[in-house]
């Protein structure tokens, strides 16, 4: 994740390099913010207005307020934006206009949850969960207003946690071909009805999004960090879609009404043999690692893929923290850690990267979290897979680049598609944003073609 990219020595004492965020010039894009974090999280934002999850020009007016480093300036901007719009959505009429107002909630929460984007340093910060309730009514709204609103299931799990989920139906009569969605390490899956859920809807696909233990509701509502044996968020969900899940307790929450498998039959819409897996993000280790020991997949897609995130975070450190890791010296690592969090040296990236890491492990020790963070290693794992597999790269990708690659080298002959995407094709940034249509394009042309072989050849 380019944590201390820019650091380049570590005293005794604990005292970092001087490093400061700096426009990057590789890039062939044009870059929306001198901070290059901010630059990608703005063009996160601006890459849902194709899809009604944002507004371009009002999201470039919020941009122009934000001082990079300065994460204050980040929530104002987005807040403020957030809650115009939720003006603006609550007078519509939505029984006139429901496609108005379903745009304009849809709008607010995603700006909701920009608003939340750089606070998960402060744990006991009640914006945290605050924006967060924000943002689900608001998009809960724009949910109940689509042609054919999409529902929240609660499903328990053997491991003593519930996986939140949102059901899409694509309409179209019969079985269909459906497609599993989640992201990783700070995506929702509300963000990816913007894209994503729209691009599979459109060609036919049902699609189940979720979040497991670490990702946005389920670290919130169960205080349940991130998990290795990603195969016990995704068996749940791959059952519940066949028709074979036996509900084992009684879900209920407080805001928002949610349906456990037992009150919904999802096996009838779905084609059992064309169940996709889609990992975004994180979700690009997190997908291939289910699929080592979920077999009952059709095709797994990791965008962008990554073999080893533990690693390559410890290895793009300084040489001093590499020791005091492998060493075991967590209490001299964590100091160290603490100290450069409380200085201006960091780069937002770095400050972001190690915040975010200690609240979605759920834990408040950064030699923790990377320790945790080794269990993710895909390098023996990535021969368990028998799925044909989908791994993208990304040119310009700021957090793991070059991991796609060494995940599809791994993975046995002629399961593993490769696809590097390119800058000059606009995309070049992490998982590909701003470039979802074309995305769209390459990743679900692949699925449709392998869902299309293991039909007709069954």
């Amino acid at each position: 994740m380019k944590f201390f990219s820019t650091l380049s020595t570590l005293s005794l004492v604990g005292s970092f390099a001087a490093a400061a965020a700096a426009v990057n010039t590789t890039d062939p894009m044009y870059q929306l913010s001198t901070d290059t974090d901010y630059h990608f999280e703005v063009l996160r934002v601006l890459a849902m207005a194709p899809f009604g999850g944002s507004d371009i020009g009002e999201t470039l007016v919020a941009a122009k307020q934000l001082v990079p480093g300065n994460f204050t300036s980040y929530y104002n901007a987005f807040y403020d934006l957030a809650t115009r719009v939720q003006a603006e959505a609550d007078a519509i009429d939505r029984a006139r206009y429901p496609v108005s107002a379903r745009y304009a909630y849809f709008r607010a929460a995603s700006y909701y949850r920009s608003a939340d984007f750089y606070l998960h340093g402060n744990w006991s910060d009640p914006r945290i969960n605050s924006l967060w309730a924000a943002q689900r009514a608001a998009f809960d709204t724009g949910l109940s207003l689509l042609p054919i609103p999409g529902v929240r299931l609660a499903v328990p799990t053997d491991d003593g946690f519930t996986v939140e989920a949102i059901w899409y139906s694509s309409g179209f009569a019969g079985p269909r071909p459906t497609v599993i969605m989640g992201t990783g390490y700070d995506g929702c899956q509300e963000e990816l009805y913007h894209g994503w859920v729209l691009g599979a809807l459109e060609r036919g696909y049902n699609v189940l999004t979720y979040e497991g233990p670490g990702q946005a509701t389920v670290r919130r509502e169960q205080n349940l960090g991130f998990v290795p044996n990603w195969e016990a968020v995704i068996s749940p969900l791959v059952d519940v879609l066949m028709g074979t899940y036996a509900v084992k307790t009684n879900v209920s929450n407080s805001t928002v009404t949610r349906l456990t498998p037992a009150d919904i039959d999802l096996a009838q819409y779905v084609q059992p043999d064309a169940i996709g897996l889609l990992g975004i993000s994180f979700g690009g280790c997190l997908a291939p690692r289910a699929a080592a020991v979920e077999h009952r997949l059709v095709a797994v897609m990791a965008v962008d893929g990554i073999l080893t995130p533990g690693q390559t975070i410890l290895d793009e450190m300084p040489s001093t923290l590499i020791n005091l890791f492998d060493a075991g010296n967590q209490t001299y690592f964590d100091a160290l850690i603490e100290e450069a969090l409380n200085s201006t040296l960091l780069t937002t990236g770095e400050r972001w990267g190690i915040q975010q890491g200690e609240w979605a492990f759920n834990t408040h020790s950064a030699f923790d979290w990377l320790h945790q963070l080794q269990d993710y290693n895909m390098t023996t794992l990535a021969a368990n897979i028998s799925t044909p597999t989908f791994v993208a790269d990304a040119e310009n990708d700021i957090f793991f680049p070059g991991q796609g690659r060494l995940l599809a080298d791994l993975l046995r002959p002629g399961l593993a598609t490769y696809h590097f995407f390119s800058g000059a094709s606009g995309a070049g940034a992490h998982c590909s944003l701003g470039a979802q249509l074309l995305e769209n394009e390459v990743v679900f042309g692949w699925f449709d073609e392998v869902v299309a072989n293991a039909t007709s050849s069954a």
